[in-house]
């Protein structure tokens, strides 16, 4: 933090188990003048859990543009500001990245307080190399899916997608066609009561997920086409 500006505390919060938080961003969420929260509502359930009492501000995709400058100008005053997302860390598949690159214009300091993130809990359970793996977050909705696939069918890593579980279905299927029957992982409600990951190729998941009702974010996993990866 500079003598004139406040600095931007990026905080990952718990994704599932509220006992996944840190002690740093506790201490850090109750310092702040200010909390950029993706949704007020559910972070309030947070906050109540752990005794915190700063005020809170929404950031989300569809109102970026407006909160931005009335963030950046909360820090220029020399306040400091924590930005938290729903649940793991900010600025992996959601708004945070572009808040981030005006603080940097700004020359406003950013400090991470790291902690959960799906992905990385997902690629570790999984079973699948980590040695090399790409984050390729959510698909396009309609146009552009196959294209997206098919740039990275020749990857010798591990490639991790974020999907809905209404999408589930769609998804694998769309993978099993671009990149064939891989070995792969489903991880669903990880650090909940009703966590699954589930291993087994690409058409097995397929077959396996077409007969349940699911509910929260899915991380599908994709291993290379090696035989030794397959389970």
């Amino acid at each position: 933090m500079t003598a004139e500006t406040g600095t931007l505390f990026i905080v990952s919060t718990p994704i599932g188990n509220l006992g996944d938080f840190t002690f740093r961003a506790v201490e850090t969420l109750k310092l702040v003048s200010l909390v950029a929260a993706e949704d007020t509502r559910h972070s309030k359930k947070l906050f109540s859990h752990y005794k915190i009492h700063t005020p809170l501000i929404s950031y989300y995709e569809h109102n970026k543009f407006t909160r931005i400058p009335i963030i950046i100008d909360h820090l220029l005053n020399g306040n400091d500001l924590a930005l938290i997302s729903d649940a793991g860390t900010p600025g992996i598949s959601d708004p945070a990245y572009k808040l981030i690159r005006e603080a940097i214009k700004e020359e406003i300091t950013i400090e991470s307080i790291p902690g959960a993130s799906a992905s990385l809990a997902a690629l570790i359970s999984s079973g699948l190399p980590t040695d090399r793996f790409i984050f390729e977050g959510f698909l396009p909705p309609k146009k552009g899916r196959k294209a997206r696939i098919s740039r990275v069918k020749g990857e010798q890593a591990t490639l991790i997608y974020y999907e809905s579980p209404k999408r589930l279905q769609r998804t694998l299927k769309d993978l099993l066609d671009g990149l064939g029957d891989r070995p792969a992982v489903v991880s669903r409600e990880l650090t909940k009561l009703h966590e699954e990951i589930k291993r087994g190729t690409l058409s097995e998941l397929l077959s396996y997920f077409k007969t349940r009702s699911l509910r929260g974010e899915c991380v599908i996993l994709i291993g290379k086409n090696d035989q030794n990866v397959y389970f």
